[in-house]
């Protein structure tokens, strides 16, 4: 049985401990299987056939995002409930400081778009889309984590009756098709991308929730149970992320005032489960890890927002401007999640590390492993 301190550490963050490890993930004799210019072709021809059908599935617009917030909007996106995932801030002092504003830069726009929502007054079953862009210094840079973030960040509104499970499930198996419809578009620009050693994506998302996976393998930590459970099913949406489970911790840390992680769904699976949540993980061929691609869920009302925030010892956040708004019902109740670009990339142009699709910077050191590995790293 893992330790406390074990199960700590795997709740600390993503990604891999040090750059001795990611060498025994990089594949050896990896072969691109596009050219470097093949491979920004099919970058741009797919993700405009993801923005566009996703549009189409979910009824979305796009819309403009900010890169920027104030930080006393409280819009900022702080990943976790435990403050170790802090945003870039800077001050801006603007006519000589006697207008002066602190700026934070977004580490994703989760809040934002629930709040834009009404600025673009979208009705119920309406929403919007971002090609949203952000900077998360507190990652390790690894094979699929970087500080430059690109995501397709997505909210529509909702009505209280479709706060449940059923509704989650649908929205989840919309996104799933328009990604395996991106799978197949992908294929037939490039039918190199056709290799026996990469199945193609299932048609159906296998749904599981938290606590039955922690059932399945209680003895493994979070990271090795999606890794596990992967090798039964290579396309899973795991519900309920935030909770604590039965060993008394949550599957993974959610932050407190956007997803929905207490509401008890007891009534609808005859199981111990809570949340309106979750992530769609895959397994990823090239690697042979778990690959996240997107994650999301029914946001929190006012109800669900005050007893997150008392769970988090976050009370104090409840003055923001952000926070005021759902406690008074200022902003209306919604569904949102973000879909990880290159994420997304990476796994339908079968490449080793992000840094095939993505451009940012990167240390030296893994710099130095890919080109050994014939990783062809943007720069």
């Amino acid at each position: 049985m893992p330790s406390v301190l074990d199960k700590k550490a795997d709740l600390a963050g993503p990604g891999i401990g040090d750059y001795t490890e990611l060498e025994t993930v990089l594949p050896h004799n990896y072969r691109s299987l596009l050219t470097p210019k093949e491979t920004q072709q099919a970058i741009f021809h797919v993700k405009r056939f993801i923005e566009d059908n996703l549009c189409k599935e979910l009824n979305l617009m796009m819309v403009e995002v900010p890169l920027i917030v104030d930080v006393e909007s409280g819009v900022n996106d702080m990943l976790d409930r435990d403050g170790s995932r802090t945003p870039i801030q800077f001050h801006i002092t603007n006519d000589r400081d006697r207008h002066p504003i602190d700026a934070q830069v977004v580490q994703a726009a989760t809040k934002w778009k629930r709040a834009a929502l009404k600025q673009f007054d979208c009705g119920v079953d309406e929403g919007i889309c971002t090609d949203m862009r952000a900077v998360r210094k507190d990652y390790f840079l690894d094979h699929d984590h970087s500080a430059y973030v690109d995501q397709w960040d997505w909210e529509r509104v909702i009505t209280p009756d479709q706060r449940n499970l059923r509704f989650l499930k649908e929205i989840v198996s919309k996104i799933w098709k328009v990604i395996v419809g991106a799978e197949k578009y992908a294929h037939s620009l490039f039918p190199q991308l056709k290799d026996p050693r990469y199945p193609n994506l299932p048609e159906k998302l296998t749904f599981l929730h938290a606590e039955n996976i922690l059932e399945m393998f209680p003895t493994l930590p979070r990271k090795q149970r999606e890794t596990a459970i992967l090798q039964e099913h290579p396309a899973i949406f795991i519900i309920g992320i935030g909770w604590p489970l039965r060993d008394g911790y949550p599957h993974e840390m959610r932050a407190a005032d956007y997803d929905d992680w207490v509401t008890d769904t007891r009534h609808e699976t005859g199981e111990h489960t809570h949340g309106l949540n979750g992530d769609i993980l895959v397994w990823n061929p090239v690697t042979k890890r778990r690959h996240e691609l997107t994650s999301m869920g029914i946001r929190v009302t006012a109800e669900t927002l005050r007893q997150q925030l008392a769970m988090s010892n976050q009370l104090d956040f409840m003055k923001l401007p952000y926070h005021q708004a759902i406690l008074n019902n200022r902003i209306p109740l919604s569904i949102g999640g973000g879909i990880g670009q290159s994420r997304t990339l990476m796994l339908l142009l079968h490449k080793a590390h992000l840094g095939e699709v993505s451009c940012t910077v990167w240390p030296k050191v893994l710099k130095e492993m890919c080109a050994q590995r014939n990783i062809f790293v943007l720069e």
